[in-house]
């Protein structure tokens, strides 16, 4: 188990789900932390949680809309005033609209679309724009943005989120070439269903509409016959953010039960 002492870290979505398993574990692991997200109740409690829990490490809470880049400039410079460092960063913040598996493209409502692309996709641009501005070269530098299995193939009814997670991984494989010469490293995560509050969103949108049925289907299909657990995706995401992981990047790598296999 690698430590990540001294090493600053930057995570979106932090305040629940995958974000905030991973805001847990890099804390574990003694990294120093700015946690971020748009839910400001949430986000004092994760890090209320987080002090209890890991009383020596140093995390700087941040209020953050991903989607406007006044703000993600602001929060990535507040980190450099504050720790003079970017060491490295995890982009998880991401959402689903109110009609997720049901209405084809040829129904997409415009502002549904809008929105997740805003914050699925631009956010994680904007995030890369100024994270590697100022992330360390040549010191273990690395990004982890997420992506998902609907990043992977298309999705029937789900066309706007899996075109923003399709995105996600070509900003992520072109990113990588950008910047490997600097010694900076960025790859993606594609989880598949993960017991997390997005995931309980959908499963509610599924139950009102009559749905369930089809949707437990697709869970039970996966190799592992189980949705996986926030912790289980922190564990790779910290692995890419490490020195064990060196020789990777410019991949989006599944963590989703044998789904896609």
């Amino acid at each position: 188990m690698a430590l990540l002492s001294g090493r600053v870290i930057a995570i979106t979505g932090a305040a629940s789900g995958i974000g905030l398993a991973t805001a847990h574990l890099l804390a574990s692991r003694n990294a120093t932390l700015s946690i971020a997200d748009v839910n400001a109740t949430a986000l004092e409690k994760a890090e209320r949680d987080l002090k209890q829990r890991f009383p020596s490490v140093d995390i700087l809470p941040y209020v953050l809309n991903v989607s406007k880049e006044e703000e993600v400039q602001k929060w990535i410079e507040t980190i450099i005033a504050v720790y003079g460092r970017l060491d490295g960063a995890a982009n998880l913040a991401g959402v689903i609209g109110p009609s997720i598996g049901l209405k084809g493209i040829d129904k997409q409502d415009i502002s549904e679309w809008d929105f997740i692309m805003s914050v699925n996709l631009r956010g994680v641009m904007l995030c890369l724009k100024h994270q590697l501005r100022h992330i360390s070269d040549h010191s273990g530098g690395s990004i982890v943005n997420a992506s998902s299995i609907a990043g992977v193939q298309g999705m029937a009814n789900n066309a706007a989120y899996s075109a923003s997670k399709h995105g996600v991984i070509g900003l992520t494989r072109s990113a990588a070439k950008e910047v490997g010469h600097r010694g900076v490293r960025v790859n993606a995560v594609c989880p598949g269903y993960i017991d997390t509050p997005m995931n309980h969103k959908s499963r509610d949108i599924a139950i009102q509409n009559g749905m369930e049925a089809q949707r437990e289907k697709r869970i039970t299909s996966v190799a592992l016959k189980r949705t996986g657990a926030p912790e289980e995706c922190a564990e790779l995401i910290v692995y890419l953010l490490g020195d064990g992981s060196s020789f990777i990047t410019g991949n989006a790598i599944s963590v989703d039960g044998g789904w896609n296999c």
